[in-house]
């Protein structure tokens, strides 16, 4: 398995758990800033499925 078909499930994994921390802490009542982590989370995902595409295509053809 090439480094970005590994990298999409580990980064959609972090995200999830950063995602779910923050939930938690916003439920207890902590006032944090909120970050965007979802969306940086589909950010990350979307680029490395564009170079795992790019790989795929060109350089291993």
């Amino acid at each position: 398995m090439c480094m970005f078909c590994a990298a999409i499930p580990a980064a959609g994994a972090l995200g999830a758990k950063l995602n779910a921390e923050q939930k938690r802490r916003r439920a207890a009542g902590e006032r944090k800033s909120e970050k965007p982590i979802a969306a940086v989370t589909m950010g990350v995902i979307v680029l490395l499925a564009a170079g795992s595409v790019v790989v795929h295509t060109v350089v291993t053809s």
